[in-house]
């Protein structure tokens, strides 16, 4: 069985990063996403509810692509996440040649604390390479429409968190 692992914080969860599920899910027979506990980037939404946001949007996409899709939250190295969920492959996604320079580093620490784990970069359709969650939610917080980065349920999610209605 070949196993991905598609890492990062998802706080929010955007159309890009289901876009690079959708594709992954279609290169492994069960794709783990990675959902990290990054206490330093001082998320806007809780663990849990990066968790509940991911098993919910990812779902649908499981059954339409037949692959089984898990969020699995981790604290420690991401070379030791692949190793614990059994990930032959770590996904990333680019969204432009910035994010190429500290992924290209990742790379080369990853495959030097473990050849076998190899890494394969994916991009986002052109329409959502642009989207970020730190974007998506300082356009949220201040009264912008995000409904074309998220799903609606997120949208939902991200209105009720600054106390905004829909």
């Amino acid at each position: 069985m070949r196993i991905g692992l598609y890492p990062g914080t998802f706080d929010p969860v955007t159309l890009g990063h289901l876009d690079i599920i959708e594709r992954a899910a279609q290169l492994v027979d069960r794709l783990v996403i990675g959902v990290a506990i990054n206490r330093d980037k001082g998320p806007l939404f809780s663990l849990e509810e990066r968790v509940a946001m991911i098993e919910a949007e990812c779902s649908a996409l499981s059954k339409k692509t037949g692959t089984e899709i898990v969020a699995h939250p981790f604290e420690n190295l991401l070379i030791d996440c692949a190793r614990d969920v059994g990930a032959q492959v770590i996904v990333r996604g680019l969204r432009a040649v910035a994010d190429f320079e500290y992924e290209y580093q990742m790379v080369g620490m990853n495959r030097a604390l473990d050849s076998s784990v190899e890494t394969v970069f994916l991009m986002a359709e052109a329409r959502h390479q642009a989207i970020a969650s730190k974007l998506v939610k300082e356009i949220c917080r201040l009264n912008g429409d995000v409904s074309k980065f998220v799903t609606k349920d997120v949208h939902i999610a991200l209105l009720e968190k600054f106390g905004k209605a829909l």
